[in-house]
């Protein structure tokens, strides 16, 4: 069935409150859920993991939001002021699930074992971690609908084609031998940020972005990146987010992005 879903629907972002808030509020208890389970968070912060984070104190500010989203995994302990220390879901690729399944109990869960987490398959084996280890957690462990990661797919591919050709002038047919070809793909903040478009009415992001003289992850010494994903085409896409005036490509006409602020 995952395999059969995986075709581009971009009315899917409607259904992000339904499949992934839905049963997140009920695992919380969420009392506004018997009104109106359409409602949505008033405000989310989505932390990625960039180094620039230690530039700045931004942890009372990330912890102000209803919904904090934090990625793969990353520490807080020891950088509350920078990041915060609130944690509502956290967000991963199921690489990390992989190695998190080699543990007793299937241990993941660096916020605490009653954080959901959401996360998107990037290969059809790792279903075998997710029926292990679902079994033994407390709280929700959801997998992205295929046509959610297939419309992420779509918009970052935009973006780094038209970089691409923009920057380099040459054709579109050189673009697969400067990404990777077939193994190029979004980011696992990329997608998070597209989660908190689809259930949260404001959206700030922080965590995004680099700089020289910072690492790559403010929680590891890592300083080179990966290079199956294009971080400069996702910039512009947060960018565009934040101006506002753009639309952003395979999106519904009916769908409207939240307002979105980016702090560096």
């Amino acid at each position: 069935n995952w395999f059969r879903k995986r075709r581009f629907q971009p009315g899917i972002m409607s259904e992000l409150t339904r499949s992934i808030k839905l049963p997140i509020d009920s695992h919380n208890n969420n009392n506004k859920l018997q009104t109106n389970n359409k409602n949505k968070y008033s405000s989310c912060a989505v932390v990625g993991n960039s180094g620039i984070l230690l530039n700045r104190d931004y942890g009372s500010e990330i912890d102000s939001h209803e919904f904090v989203i934090r990625l793969n995994n990353a520490r807080v302990d020891h950088f509350e002021t920078k990041v915060g220390k609130k944690t509502s879901i956290s967000f991963m690729n199921s690489n990390i699930l992989h190695l998190c399944a080699r543990r007793g109990g299937c241990f993941c869960h660096p916020y605490g074992d009653r954080v959901p987490i959401v996360m998107y398959i990037c290969q059809a084996l790792h279903f075998m971690d997710y029926t292990v280890c679902n079994a033994s957690h407390k709280a929700p462990l959801l997998v992205t609908d295929p046509r959610f990661d297939v419309l992420c797919a779509r918009i970052v591919k935009y973006y780094s084609l038209k970089r691409f050709v923009e920057e380099s002038g040459k054709g579109l047919e050189k673009w697969g031998e400067a990404h990777d070809g077939s193994l190029f793909h979004y980011s696992s903040g990329m997608q998070a940020v597209m989660l908190a478009l689809g259930i949260c009415d404001r959206v700030s992001i922080f965590g995004f972005g680099k700089s020289t003289s910072a690492k790559h992850h403010y929680h590891t010494n890592q300083k080179a990146e990966h290079q199956l994903h294009d971080y400069e085409a996702e910039y512009a896409f947060y960018r565009d987010l934040v101006d506002g005036k753009r639309p952003i490509p395979f999106l519904e006409d009916r769908f409207k992005v939240p307002p979105v602020v980016m702090y560096q």
